[in-house]
């Protein structure tokens, strides 16, 4: 509990993490309920091949967007919040602070609020504990990000090979009730989904977690492990989810593993995935929105931060608010990914590759080219019939650097003696 994880600069050489420990870390992050019913929507609307290249494409994007990112974030031992202060200014980047920081709340509650009503379901406890355990479960989740990210490494090190076998059960004992591997490539879709539509929404389910992976990514000992650990991540452990919850739909007509589960008999597997499942999303989601809260707030009192977002988040979840947030969070997946073009563009154009020390910069207020970037990117990606996420992405980057072709913004550099 002593570190604090460097909400508020660049992390040090002699803190990097490596491979297998920022794997576990994004991979617990990447197995998310929300994923899998995701998938479950995909798994109807196409035939078994046309699914599985859906899956690829979809989560490839997906990847290639988070691990371009994670290469930044390793080089600059930056996350993005902190990226945001180059692109849009120090009082600029409140705005990207803001926007990551509530999806992220937002799921938090969403999450907590699941967890205790299935959890009532599934074991038939009384519906009068559905509030006190949510009240339990908001505070508890929050407990090994507070720890910061030993307590994240600590619990992905035995939760995501928990959850992989328990999947993996799971998925074998589908296959034998479907009557194996031909006969689900036999199956015909409906057709009712576009091919555009189904990538949009592998995407858009994560993306804004693919924004903020840069918290772990920044860890890593060097860009290849980065990358690597990243795209195993969200091209490999988020096209899992995604795939697990397609084929449960198809054979069992559930898209989440859990209630997959249930109905294979398998009861106590089912509650471990459930804890499991729910606690590695909710302890990096509060994580997150603790890095974005510090940057906004600028202190580096990153638990405080931690405890009191759990607390909102709780309240929201007692509340009932997290049934009428959902939309507009899945609605904010499309003003997310234009934040990464436009870091990514000023990273690589305007910073050559390499960002200045923090601390021995001055930065100004706002940088208006980032935020006129991101408000091209976003309305491009909000009135555009297909792939929003991509074209946000791309949208803002040609922005930005048609705009970086005016002016380019000033940064300047602190003297010693300051």
């Amino acid at each position: 509990m002593n570190e604090t994880d460097y909400p508020l600069s660049e992390v040090p050489a002699d803190a990097r993490k490596g491979l297998v420990s920022t794997s576990l870390v994004l991979l617990g992050f990447t197995f998310f309920t929300a994923t899998m019913w995701a998938g479950g929507s995909l798994g109807a609307a196409f035939s078994f091949s046309e699914l599985l290249f859906v899956i690829l494409i979809g989560n490839l994007l997906l990847g290639t967007y988070a691990a371009a990112l994670a290469y930044i974030a390793c080089k600059s031992g930056l996350n993005s919040v902190l990226m945001g202060r180059f692109c849009f200014g120090e009082k600029g980047s409140k705005l990207s602070d803001f926007i990551l920081g509530f999806t992220q709340i937002g799921w938090y509650a969403w999450g907590t609020a699941t967890l205790s009503i299935v959890l009532i379901k599934t074991t038939g406890l009384p519906e009068a504990l559905e509030i006190p355990l949510m009240i339990v479960f908001g505070f508890a989740f929050c407990a090994t990000a507070m720890i910061g990210y030993k307590g994240l490494d600590w619990l992905s090190r035995f939760a995501v090979p928990a959850m992989m076998v328990f999947i993996l059960i799971s998925l074998y004992k589908g296959l034998i009730d479907v009557g194996g591997l031909g006969v689900l490539a036999g199956q015909s879709g409906s057709g009712s989904m576009s091919f555009a539509a189904a990538v949009t929404v592998i995407i858009g389910t994560f993306v804004s977690g693919a924004t903020q992976a840069t918290n772990w990514s920044r860890f890593a000992a060097s860009p290849k492990i980065a990358v690597i650990a990243t795209l195993a991540a969200f091209f490999i452990g988020n096209g899992l989810m995604v795939l697990t919850g397609a084929l449960g739909a198809l054979i069992y007509q559930q898209a989440d593993i859990v209630d997959v589960m249930l109905a294979q008999g398998f009861v106590v597997l089912a509650v471990l995935m459930l804890f499991l499942n729910i606690w590695t999303t909710q302890d990096n989601t509060i994580y997150n929105f603790a890095v974005a809260g510090c940057n906004l707030l600028r202190t580096d009192r990153r638990r405080l931060v931690t405890v009191s977002g759990a607390a909102i988040g709780t309240v929201l979840a007692v509340g009932g608010m997290y049934n009428f947030l959902i939309p507009f969070l899945i609605l904010l997946g499309t003003f997310i990914p234009p934040i990464g073009g436009v870091i990514m563009a000023d990273y690589w154009l305007h910073h050559k590759g390499k960002y200045p020390l923090l601390s021995s910069v001055t930065l100004p207020d706002f940088n208006w080219h980032g935020l006129a970037a991101y408000a091209i990117g976003s309305g491009m990606a909000y009135y555009s019939p297909i792939l929003p996420p991509v074209v946000g992405v791309v949208g803002a980057a040609v922005a930005y650097t048609l705009l970086l072709k005016v002016s380019v913004p000033q940064v300047k550099m602190r003297s010693v003696e300051q």
